[in-house]
């Protein structure tokens, strides 16, 4: 008498988002017209950083375009670094000039892990591992920036006076704002259950996630390196503007001034920082000693390089990453 075989039950691949195939064309136009409506918006800042670089010593600039690019390279590194599983290189680089230019076409940070998740889940990570690896990013990144600009305001104390970057009487709205928030989240964890759940069950994920990556010394240098040479990246860019236009203010100082003035705005929703990042910069560049018109020009022109300049290659990028199902 044989008995009859009991097939074996195949392991569940892991879930990923999917596109309807009537939106997918919807989100290859859609990064172009943004950038029509980002640069309507901002044609006189576009203008008047294009007539600043006119003036420009070229080989400066030269060095701060290069430096820029490689803030793409250093933030592939950082996103390898923060999952265990190897993606493809070409893939993730491609991923992240895409992702700048999503990230100054919605509120900061947002076309980012959008562009982002999406990749890793195209990728067959499942999406409870793919926004771990983005939490692990994010606190690697915000860690490296602080704890750089900490270094340095350490080894030159007089290099920019913070109280210029956060006015006294802005001191009083932020405590209130923050104690809100506070409130607000201590309220939601202890009578909504199902939060409750949801937080504890991504934590568990989040921390086991970092534990596997910091067990490979690769996958952990990756990380952290490339979180320290993304905002250095930024900084020498910066730097290399100010040279290129004659900014009085040495690079130590103008690094402490963005460092600084991207950690002001870092939770301001506006497009990639757009107009807070500018006015933010010119106000430190300005408490760093630099003249405002000349840190003004300074600004501008930096804007020109790192936003306008990569907007509408990058946008073209998402959108053929999109039509090819990369994301």
């Amino acid at each position: 008498m044989t008995t009859a075989r009991i097939p074996r039950a195949r392991p569940a691949l892991p879930r990923r988002l999917s596109l309807r195939p009537a939106v997918r064309p919807v989100l290859c136009v859609l990064p172009l017209a943004l950038v029509l409506v980002v640069a309507v918006r901002g044609r006189s800042v576009l203008v008047e950083g294009i007539g600043q670089l006119r003036s420009a010593q070229w080989p400066w600039l030269l060095a701060a375009v290069c430096a820029t690019a490689l803030t793409w390279v250093a933030a592939a590194v950082t996103r390898q670094g923060a999952v265990v599983d190897r993606l493809p290189a070409r893939r993730l680089l491609a991923t992240q000039f895409a992702a700048g230019a999503a990230n100054h076409l919605l509120p900061t940070g947002l076309g980012a892990t959008a562009v982002n998740i999406r990749f890793l889940t195209a990728c067959g990570v499942p999406l409870a591992r793919s926004s771990a690896a983005l939490a692990l990013y994010l606190l690697a990144e915000a860690t490296a920036r602080v704890g750089l600009l900490l270094g340095l305001l350490i080894a030159f104390p007089g290099a920019l006076r913070l109280g210029g970057l956060l006015p006294q009487q802005a001191a009083g709205p932020l405590l209130v704002g923050a104690g809100l928030l506070v409130t607000a989240a201590a309220a939601a964890w202890v009578l909504v259950d199902r939060l409750r759940a949801a937080v504890l069950g991504f934590l568990r994920t989040a921390l086991g996630e970092a534990r596997a990556v910091h067990t490979r010394p690769a996958r952990a240098a990756a990380l952290w390196g490339g979180a320290l040479a993304f905002p250095l990246l930024q900084a020498a860019g910066l730097a290399a503007v100010g040279r290129s236009l004659g900014l009085p203010v040495s690079p130590a100082h103008m690094a402490v001034a963005y460092l600084a003035a991207t950690v002001a705005v870092a939770l301001v929703p506006a497009p990639g920082g757009l107009g807070s990042v500018e006015a933010a910069l010119t106000v430190a560049l300005v408490t760093a000693g630099g003249p405002v018109a000349a840190a003004t020009a300074v600004v501008l022109a930096y804007r020109i390089i790192t936003v306008w300049l990569p907007l509408l290659p990058g946008a073209l990028t998402l959108g053929a990453l999109v039509r090819w199902k990369v994301i």
